[in-house]
C-alpha cells in the first residue's frame, strides 16, 4: 500500500519513534566513504536497542523529463519484485520474520528505502539492500501488473481527489521550466506508455553505490557498521552517473491563476509563492526567516490564520501555510484553505492577502515571534527523539546537495531570526509577480463514486 505525504517525513516519522529520553540529540555522526564511492553516515543513539537503516539514491521526480514522468516512483514499486537470490515478496517477508519494518518513498529529489530492526539484525538489512542495488530482475510480467497498480494509485490519490488535483495543477502552472512542475506519480500518458525496458535503463543509470548514501542511526558502533558496509556494499562496482543539465525556472512576469473544476464537497483555495530554499537562497538566513514566517501564519491554534480567519472573521473553515527549506531548486510557500459555509473563495483569498500584506507592512511583535520560535524549536527537538527522523534528516540534506551537518544548526538559526528579517522576506518574495493561485470549483458529486477525503501531497510511500 502507498500513502501520500504533505511534507518531508511528516506521516511516517511517528511510526518509528524511539522512547523520548532526551530533549535533544547531541551525539556526533561519523562519515565514511567506501572505495566504490558510496557514502556512509552513522549516528549512535543507544536509548533503545533498535537501528534504522536507510539507502538514499540521488534520483526522483525532478530528475525526469517529459514522457517518462513517474519512472522513479514506478521503479520504487519494482524494487520489491525480487532478484535471483531473493524472489518477489522475499524482502518484506525476511524483514518481518526478524521483527522489523521496511518501506520506501519517492520524492522530487530522492528515492529512499529503509528498515527498522533490533540492532543486532542490521546485517540482514545490508545483505538485502546490497543485493537489490544492482541485481534487480524487473520481469516484464511483474511490471505489467504493477504499472496498473500505479495507475490506479494516480486515479485514487490525484484524479479522484479534488484537493490533490488542485495542488497538482498549482505546481504545473507555477513552474514552467523547473521539473517541480511534474507530479512524482507521473502524468497518466507517461504511465500508459512506460515499459519494463524504460525502468531497466533508469535503474542501471541511477542505482549505483556512487549515487547512493547509506544512513544508519541507532544502537550501533560506527566502526563496526563501516566494516559491515564494506563487506556488503564495498564489492559493488560503481557506475557512470549522468550529470543533470540545469533546469532553472525563469523569472515570473506576473500573477498566474488556474481554475480546477472537479466533483468535490467544498471549494478549495491554494496560493503558491515562489521562494528560495537553503541551496538557492541569496542570503543564508532567508530560508530560516521564511520558516518562521510560515509559523507566524500557521503555528497552531494561536497563529494568525486560525485566530483571525477561522475564529474572528469566520471566513475560513480551515486555513494553513507550509514551506520546506530542503530541496534542490526554488520551491513554493503555499497558503491554503477552505471557505466557511456561506463564504466564497474570493473572500478567503482576500483575507489571506490581508495577512500577507500585514507581514510586509508590520514587524511581528517580539512576544509573538518568541512564541512561534518556541513552537518550531520544540517540534524539531521532539522529532529528534525519533531515530527514524534523525536518519531521514541526514539523508535528505545529503541527497539534495547540502551538508548534512546543517541540521545541527537549525535551532540556532531559527532562534536568530529577527522581526526585520521576517518582514524583509515577506516584502521580497510574497509578491504578486511570484504568485500562482489555484481555485477548486466543486462540481456535483456522483453518489456512486464520491471523492476520497484525502490531503494533497508530494511524496508517495510504498
Amino acid at each position: 500500500m502507498r500513502t501520500t505525504l504533505l511534507s518531508t517525513a511528516a506521516s511516517i516519522v511517528f511510526l518509528f519513534l524511539a522512547p523520548a529520553h532526551a530533549a535533544q540529540d547531541t551525539t556526533p555522526a561519523h562519515e565514511y566513504l567506501l572505495g566504490n564511492g558510496m557514502k556512509l553516515i552513522v549516528k549512535e543513539d543507544h536509548r533503545a536497542p533498535v537501528v534504522v537503516s536507510q539507502v538514499w539514491y540521488k534520483v526522483g521526480g525532478s530528475y525526469e523529463h517529459q514522457g517518462i514522468t513517474g519512472i522513479s516512483h514506478a521503479l520504487e514499486h519494482m524494487m520489491f519484485k525480487g532478484t535471483k537470490k531473493h524472489p518477489p515478496g522475499a524482502f518484506s517477508r525476511i524483514i518481518a520474520e526478524h521483527g522489523g519494518r521496511e518501506n520506501a518513498f519517492t520524492g522530487r529529489d530522492y528515492t529512499a528505502y529503509f528498515q527498522q530492526l533490533e540492532a543486532s539484525r542490521l546485517p540482514i538489512s545490508f545483505e538485502l539492500e546490497a543485493d537489490r542495488m544492482r541485481n534487480l530482475l524487473l520481469p516484464a510480467d511483474e511490471f505489467a501488473r504493477e504499472i496498473e497498480v500505479i495507475k490506479e494509485e494516480r486515479r485514487l490519490r490525484t484524479e479522484d481527489n479534488p484537493q490533490a488535483l488542485a495542488y497538482e495543477q498549482l505546481s504545473a502552472a507555477a513552474f514552467v521550466a523547473s521539473p517541480y512542475r511534474n507530479p512524482i506519480v507521473g502524468w497518466m500518458d507517461a504511465l500508459d506508455n512506460m515499459t519494463a525496458g524504460d525502468l531497466r535503463r533508469w535503474y542501471e543509470q541511477w542505482y549505483a553505490p556512487n549515487n547512493a548514501t547509506l544512513v544508519v542511526v541507532g544502537a550501533v558502533d560506527p566502526d563496526e557498521v563501516h566494516k559491515l558496509a564494506r563487506r556488503h556494499f564495498g564489492r559493488i562496482k560503481q557506475a557512470e552517473v549522468v550529470t543533470l543539465k540545469p533546469r532553472v525556472e525563469p523569472p515570473q512576469k506576473g500573477e498566474r491563476r488556474v481554475t480546477v473544476r472537479a466533483p468535490a464537497r467544498v471549494p478549495y483555495l491554494l496560493m503558491g509563492y515562489k521562494v528560495p530554499v537553503l541551496l538557492t537562497a541569496e542570503q543564508d538566513w532567508e530560508p530560516y526567516a521564511l520558516e518562521v514566517l510560515a509559523g507566524v501564519l500557521d503555528g497552531g491554534d494561536s497563529a494568525r490564520l486560525a485566530r483571525h480567519l477561522v475564529r474572528e472573521e469566520g471566513v475560513a473553515a480551515n486555513a494553513g501555510a507550509r514551506y520546506g527549506l530542503y530541496s534542490r531548486q526554488d520551491d513554493l510557500l503555499v497558503l491554503s484553505g477552505t471557505p466557511a459555509r456561506g463564504r466564497e473563495t474570493a473572500e478567503l483569498e482576500e483575507a489571506l492577502r490581508r495577512q500577507v500584506a500585514r507581514l510586509r507592512e508590520e514587524l511581528v511583535a517580539p512576544a509573538e515571534l518568541d512564541r512561534i520560535k518556541a513552537q518550531v524549536v520544540a517540534s524539531d527537538v521532539y522529532q529528534r527523539d525519533s531515530v527514524f527522523y534523525q536518519a531521514m534528516l541526514i539523508g535528505i540534506l545529503e541527497t539534495v546537495g547540502l551538508d548534512w551537518r546543517l541540521s545541527e544548526e537549525y535551532v540556532e538559526r531559527v532562534q536568530a531570526v529577527t522581526p526585520e528579517q521576517v518582514r524583509e522576506v515577506a516584502r521580497k518574495y510574497l509578491v504578486d509577480d511570484r504568485l500562482t493561485v489555484a481555485v477548486l470549483e466543486p462540481l456535483p458529486i456522483d453518489p456512486a463514486a464520491p471523492p476520497p477525503a484525502a490531503v494533497p501531497g508530494g511524496r508517495h510511500v510504498h
